[in-house]
């Protein structure tokens, strides 16, 4: 079991990278909607920057799990469902999305005021997306409740760090590392596969962020979140998962007060991990 469980795991990670990395190549040559301008920004150095990194993403997991065999036919409904939706929905924002509103807090404003935010609309669709992904594979009302939430949640949390290059990628992979150990020490080659999947899309992907190439966008972070969220809402038992789940609203509250980038930056160990590989810069501007 432990070695079929190893093989799932190599299999996800192997067909998430190579899937990512043809869709990359395939949006870099034409992009999804519209041209290549229609998807740059400019990035916290002031230069230009592209966002066709995060439907790369979306596209190269969504292709990874409907190709990938052994997965049982909920479990991928249920990751298709979840990359597709929080991709899709991240990429409205992307594109149409402004800025004046920013976290919970500035979105509920708006409502308040009468106006419905791009983001708005985007965490309302993740949290439907999220539930019903969750009622794919949850065993009960409850369970679907919780597992809604933990995909909602991480895909909503993905995209509060990814303010500089590599960052999201790198909370998805340090966050993937104990579920994956936890999908082989259970020895079932499904919850190692599903895990393995999003971690090896971004690792193929990585290179192009570290190298300010390109960023995720909120549609390729909140589709990484909400894998890892959905891995974890498959792999773990119920008092795990309301750990999980409790971290996730946790850190989502603290970021509407404090700057994760202030944070990081004034830890040693943290800023080390977050400015590895990532170009030197003097002084990493305030969020």
């Amino acid at each position: 079991m432990a070695r079929r469980a190893l093989l799932g795991a190599l299999a996800g990670a192997l067909a998430g990278a190579a899937a990512a990395r043809l869709a990359y190549a395939a949006f870099s040559r034409r992009p999804p909607v519209g041209d290549a301008e229609t998807w740059e920004r400019t990035n916290h150095r002031g230069e230009p920057i592209t966002l066709l990194e995060g439907p790369a993403f979306a596209a190269g997991a969504a292709a990874a799990a409907a190709a990938l065999p052994g997965l049982p036919v909920r479990t991928r409904a249920a990751v298709l469902l979840a990359v597709t939706g929080s991709g899709a929905l991240g990429a409205y924002d992307d594109l149409y999305g402004a800025t004046s509103s920013k976290g919970f807090r500035g979105h509920l404003n708006a409502l308040a005021k009468g106006e419905i935010t791009s983001g708005a609309v985007k965490l309302v669709g993740i949290g439907v997306t999220g539930l019903a992904a969750a009622a794919l594979t949850a065993r009960g009302p409850v369970d679907v409740v919780v597992d809604g939430a933990l995909v909602a949640g991480s895909a909503n949390l993905a995209n509060l760090f990814d303010l500089r290059p590599g960052r999201a990628i790198k909370v998805g992979l340090l966050a993937g590392v104990p579920l994956l150990a936890a999908g082989l020490r259970r020895g079932d080659p499904v919850p190692a596969a599903l895990i393995a999947l999003p971690m090896g899309a971004a690792l193929a992907l990585l290179p192009e962020d570290l190298g300010e190439r390109a960023m995720l966008g909120d549609a390729g972070a909140n589709a990484l979140g909400a894998l890892v969220g959905l891995a974890a809402a498959t792999t773990l038992g119920r008092p795990g998962r309301l750990a999980v789940l409790g971290t996730v609203v946790a850190l989502t509250a603290a970021s509407e007060r404090i700057s994760f980038t202030r944070v990081i930056a004034a830890n040693p160990v943290l800023n080390r991990i977050d400015m590895l590989g990532r170009r030197p810069v003097e002084q990493a501007p305030a969020d």
